[in-house]
Formats: structure tokens, C-alpha cells, sequence
């Protein structure tokens, strides 16, 4: 009798409560967290992926390594062929991925790869109006407007089979940083745009991809977030090898140039972790003659996606336009698959100790 005196009590005292609301009526946003629950794992109980390269190979296999039932596509025959020999379902089209897949997830080179294997003839929206998948997520690096006007358009399809109060599928652009290194390791961080609670649902996917993700905002903000990290990325990269050609010129060896730099106001990681000189530091690009890594393609496109969104909304860029000049130059010369630090010869192709 007393225990249960004291247990009524208790509950009368949580109903006064103002944080106390027993048997609320759910609302649209509530039924929308119960869809993407907590344990939101058993929601994705077949993953697609599609893009099979460098980064999209890596973080596929540490989803297989996590137990995810995978289904994989990519236009590269050998490729697909590995991951059959492995136990992995393949298939031909990122349609057929999409039919046999919960949640798909893509890894594609440019904007227009992304639009191909969304809207293509046998792309994941091919099926009209009905989609079996209820998640997207594309981290390819596009731009913003791209990954908005995909967003409406997956939003505005039905799902085959609708779940609990659910109707629609949902996409979310989560593009990444750290490179192949950190794909291959699983501590890539994710930015991520589109709504919270379909972020809160995929944050196990992106842990069994990444050591962590950061949420931006609504459809496009991963993609405007990862665009000006690669710009700043760029032009840190080009301030630091200027810096850095210019001491060695003076007659300042790099190895002690850098130390200056990273005890001073100038560190950051260009000069810290990601050293353009070679020989100041290990196992990093400068070190294997600028090979792997990031390519300067690559960051003359991420450049170019950067430029073309300043220009839409009329924002001056003089630093993006004179690091765009200074990538695509050096891909005209030849350094286009070699990693974007190599810019720092760019400044500085003398024999001076490091």
C-alpha cells in the first residue's frame, strides 16, 4: 500500500508538471519522428550503393563491414565483377538498385553524373511517380541548386509502400571531407542538408562511414557548406605554397619556415597536416611526388561549382576566380590526376634545401 501511495504521488506530481503532456495528440511532426525512430538501423535493411571509385568503393565496403546488406552498382565492369566475387549483390542500372534497396546512396564524380543516374533513362527515378526507396543521399560534390531541385523532385514522388504515416520519399545531399585516406579508415566527416529528422534517421550510416557529420540546414546546404570548405581549402593551399616558395627563394629552408608558420598566426592545415613541400613531411602527397590524395581536376571543378554559384547570386570572388586560373592551368599542363598540393610548384621549382 505505501509503495503504491508513493507511486501515485509521483505520477500526480509529473502531471503537474508543465514537461509532463501524457497521451498528447501526435502531431505531423511527431509522426514524422516516430517514421524515423531511434532505431532507425531497421529501417535500412537493404542499402544500395552507386559510384564504385575511389571514395564510393571505400565507404560502400565499410558499410558492408558494419552488416549492412548491400546492393551495388557502378558503370565500371571490373568493379562490379570484385564486389559479385565478395557475396554482393550487383545490378545493372541504378534503377534496379533502387527496386531492391530501402535507402541508396550515391558517390559520383560532377553534377551531370548525378543527374544521369537520377533522371537518366534507367536512373533511380525512372519508375515514375513510385519509389521503393525511402531515403536518398547523395554525397557526390555539386552544387547547391542541383541538389535542391533533385530534393523536390524525389519529395514529390510516393513511396511504393507507404510507411506508417509516411507518404513520400525523402533526399538528403551529404558530401564529405578527408579524402581517400579518411573513406579507407571510416573518419570521414558528412555535411549534411535536407530535413533534421531524415539526418537523425541516416547518422548510423554516416557513423559506419565517417567518425562524424554535421547537420547544415534544409535540401542544399551540404552541398553549399562543401563547396566553401573546398574553397578555403584552395585557397589556403595556395597562400601556404606561395608563402612557403617565397622563404625558400629568400633563402629560409621549408622545414623551418613551416615551423615558424605552425607556431604563428599562419598554421592551419595546409601547413600542418597537409605540407604542399616535399620532404617536410610523411605520408602525404609532397612525400610520394604529389600522387593519390585529391586531384587537381577535382578541385578545378569543385573551383568552377564555387565560381557558378557566386555568379548566381552576384557575389564578387576575385580569390575563387584567381585560384580557378591557377588550377585549370595546372591541368593543362599535365597535373591534372595529381594531388592539389602539387600547386606549390606552381610558385617554386628550384633545388633550395628544404
Amino acid at each position: 500500500m505505501a509503495v503504491s501511495r508513493v507511486r501515485a504521488s509521483f505520477m500526480q506530481c509529473l502531471r503537474k508538471s508543465s514537461r509532463f503532456k501524457p497521451f498528447a495528440v501526435e502531431s505531423e511532426t511527431s509522426s514524422i519522428r516516430r517514421f524515423f525512430s531511434a532505431d532507425s538501423s531497421a529501417s535500412f535493411q537493404s542499402v544500395g550503393f552507386i559510384g564504385l571509385g575511389n571514395m564510393g568503393s571505400r565507404m560502400a565496403n565499410n558499410l558492408i563491414k558494419a552488416g549492412y546488406k548491400m546492393v551495388v552498382h557502378d558503370i565500371n565492369r571490373n568493379t562490379m565483377e570484385k564486389y559479385s566475387d565478395m557475396g554482393v549483390a550487383t545490378k545493372e542500372t541504378p534503377f534496379e538498385v533502387a527496386e531492391a534497396s530501402d535507402v541508396v546512396i550515391t558517390m559520383l564524380p560532377s553534377p551531370s553524373h548525378v543527374l544521369e543516374v537520377y533522371n537518366g533513362s534507367h536512373g533511380l527515378l525512372h519508375g515514375g511517380y513510385h519509389l521503393r526507396p525511402w531515403l536518398l543521399i547523395d554525397s557526390s560534390t555539386i552544387d547547391p541548386r542541383t541538389s535542391r531541385e533533385l530534393s523536390a523532385i524525389v519529395s514529390s514522388r510516393i513511396l511504393k509502400e507507404k510507411r506508417d504515416s509516411w507518404e513520400n520519399p525523402v533526399m538528403l545531399d551529404a558530401p564529405v571531407s578527408g579524402g581517400v585516406l579518411a573513406a579507407d579508415a571510416g573518419t570521414l566527416t558528412f555535411m549534411v542538408g535536407g530535413p533534421e529528422e531524415s539526418y537523425n534517421a541516416a547518422k548510423t550510416l554516416f557513423l559506419s562511414m565517417g567518425k562524424s557529420s554535421v547537420y547544415c540546414g534544409g535540401a542544399g546546404n551540404g552541398s553549399a557548406a562543401k563547396i566553401c570548405n573546398n574553397l578555403a581549402m584552395a585557397v589556403s593551399m595556395l597562400g601556404v605554397s606561395e608563402a612557403l616558395a617565397l622563404g625558400q627563394s629568400l633563402g629560409i629552408s621549408a622545414k623551418t619556415l613551416t615551423k615558424v608558420l605552425n607556431s604563428s598566426s599562419a598554421r592551419c592545415w595546409s601547413s600542418e597536416s597537409y605540407n604542399p613541400v616535399p620532404g617536410v613531411m610523411e605520408k602525404v602527397p609532397s612525400a610520394s611526388d604529389y600522387d593519390g590524395g585529391f586531384a587537381s581536376k577535382l578541385m578545378a571543378k569543385d573551383l568552377n561549382l564555387a565560381a557558378a554559384s557566386a555568379s548566381e547570386i552576384g557575389l564578387e570572388h576575385p580569390l575563387t576566380s584567381q585560384a580557378q586560373e591557377i588550377y585549370k592551368k595546372l591541368c593543362e599542363d599535365g597535373y591534372e590526376n595529381k594531388d592539389f598540393s602539387c600547386v606549390f610548384r606552381h610558385f617554386y621549382s628550384g633545388d633550395n634545401e628544404l
